[in-house]
């Protein structure tokens, strides 16, 4: 037993010996292309690159710096979470410089696993949120570190550390794209980091949204009833849908400097009712037909609307909305919305002819086809009499 166990133990010992031996030979072992890169050196602060993208955040560190210290791929980690091969980054020796890559779904299931940070804060609006009193943002944040393989109570080695964060405003942008931020699905654009969604706006007829609007190619008629809903789909129970604004323009281009505001902020047309914002995934309200002044000529009048939309905290979406007890929010200025920031409509169409007016046509074209349809009884009645 006693030679077993000897003969076991010397196994072992083999084993280790063996296995850092291989560490060490490819410890030591520096890539070709970090040997002639200017880039190995120690590491710095800027050799990180974060890309807050759509779908995913992507983080780009030079990897030469790294084995500079020696360590190597496998040893840089997403903040320190080693128990998941996702959280590693994979090394790209075919660009110049050589780099590793890490990327990660901006969901919910990302940020746990790998350690990521979720923050929401709210903030004054700044910029082209200049308007808006209140404008919540959600942070992503996180760090790549190494892990250093010294089992001792020294070692010999830096320790590496990245930081890196992405901040975007929970502001919807009309897109394509898909991701989900925490469970909810939401997307974000590339170029200012702004949130993107695929929002639906459906037009009614009828007060409990159940009709869709039907338009005829000779136009609605004016004082028609138009109900609006603006939802957006697939989200948590953590975040409603707030309009910000809505308001109708010529063209179907909301840039464009003929507009008319159905609401903004405290601002609001007479004949416009909003029934519910910024309390559900789903933002109701209804206005009358109209037709612009600059159509008077024309038999019918097209114009579109347009809702400028975010995402609000369940808890805090009260308090976005104006205050128009005291001091509204400025109105905001038609080409001073971002194009993307928008939802807008189908056509509307409408007539010349008022509803009204449509009804007093209606009766007289009654009234004379019951008096036509008298007339000739009684004309028929006086034959018959004549011919007896």
């Amino acid at each position: 037993m006693k030679t077993y166990r000897s003969t076991l133990n010397s196994m072992m010992l083999v084993i280790l010996v063996w296995q850092l031996g291989l560490f060490l030979q490819a410890d030591a072992q520096i890539p070709d292309a970090c040997l002639l890169s200017s880039t190995y050196r120690p590491p710095d602060n800027s050799d990180i690159n974060v890309t807050c993208g759509t779908k995913y955040m992507d983080l780009s560190i030079y990897i030469c710096p790294v084995y500079n210290v020696q360590y190597n791929e496998s040893m840089m980690v997403l903040n320190n979470i080693m128990r998941n091969p996702q959280c590693y980054g994979k090394a790209d020796w075919n660009v110049t410089p050589p780099v590793l890559k890490f990327r990660f779904p901006i969901n919910e299931t990302s940020l746990t696993d790998c350690g990521n940070k979720f923050q929401i804060t709210n903030q004054v609006g700044t910029g082209q949120f200049s308007d808006f009193s209140n404008v919540q943002f959600v942070n992503i944040s996180g760090s790549i570190m190494s892990v250093d393989p010294a089992a001792g109570m020294i070692t010999y080695r830096p320790q590496i550390l990245y930081m890196f964060s992405c901040k975007y405003p929970l502001q919807y942008l009309i897109n394509n794209t898909q991701l989900s931020v925490s469970g909810v699905n939401v997307a974000i654009r590339d170029n200012n980091g702004s949130f993107v969604s695929t929002l639906r706006m459906e037009l009614y007829q009828d007060s409990q949204y159940t009709k869709l609007l039907t338009i005829p190619s000779t136009g609605l008629n004016l004082k028609t009833k138009i109900f609006v809903a603006v939802e957006a789909t697939n989200l948590t129970e953590r975040f409603n849908l707030l309009l910000d604004r809505c308001y109708t323009t010529t063209t179907p281009y909301p840039t464009q400097t003929t507009y008319y505001d159905l609401f903004v902020g405290c601002t609001r047309d007479s004949q416009t009712k909003i029934q519910a914002n910024g309390v559900s995934q789903k933002a109701l309200f209804n206005f009358e037909a109209f037709r612009f002044v600059e159509h008077k000529n024309m038999t019918v009048s097209t114009f579109f609307l347009h809702c400028v939309t975010r995402l609000c905290e369940t808890a805090t979406c009260s308090s976005l909305l104006p205050n128009c007890g005291t001091q509204s929010r400025r109105r905001r200025a038609a080409e001073d919305v971002p194009n993307n920031a928008t939802i807008t409509s189908r056509p509307i169409v409408v007539h010349q002819k008022t509803t009204d007016e449509s009804m007093s046509v209606f009766q007289t074209s009654s009234a004379q086809s019951i008096a036509s349809a008298f007339s000739s009884l009684l004309f028929s009645l006086v034959l018959a009499w004549c011919s007896t």
